[in-house]
């Protein structure tokens, strides 16, 4: 019974919003590469984010916490980061940049597509090789 609640939740907590906003986009005609590229980067902007900001937390184990005997764990969550107050009152963070520069990633991706599919469908289609010339495939072969 416990596996299928927590199937459920998955399913609510990320199914649904994945399903609404593909459709949402296909319906805008939105290219499907796009609404993917768009999706993918959601989901490691708030997987990255979420891990960024909670990593200094003592969950399970609290002895394999970042700040286990060095200080209290302080998250901020948007830029999301995590610090230990240090004993003389030092923040010092716990997140090395490899992760912030992936979320930074993700997040101006996320911010981007969309800007660049409404780019998309505001500009007229290029002129193909036959509207360059004057003439329709009809008008060449006939």
């Amino acid at each position: 019974m416990k596996a299928l609640l927590v199937l459920v939740v998955l399913v609510v907590v990320c199914g649904v919003p994945t399903v609404g906003v593909w459709l949402l986009g296909r319906r805008a005609r939105v290219p499907a590469w796009m609404v993917a590229v768009f999706l993918l980067a959601g989901w490691v902007t708030v997987v990255v984010g979420g891990g960024l900001a909670l990593r200094a937390q003592p969950g399970l184990f609290p002895e394999a916490s970042p700040c286990h005997g060095v200080g209290a764990p302080v998250s901020r969550y948007f830029p999301p980061d995590s610090f230990c107050r240090h004993d003389d009152g030092e923040l010092r963070s716990v997140n090395g940049p490899a992760a912030k520069f992936v979320f930074w990633t993700a997040t101006g991706t996320v911010l981007a597509v969309p800007v660049a599919a409404f780019m998309r469908r505001r500009v007229p289609p290029a002129p193909g090789p036959d509207s360059l010339m004057g003439a329709s495939r009809a008008d060449r072969r006939g």
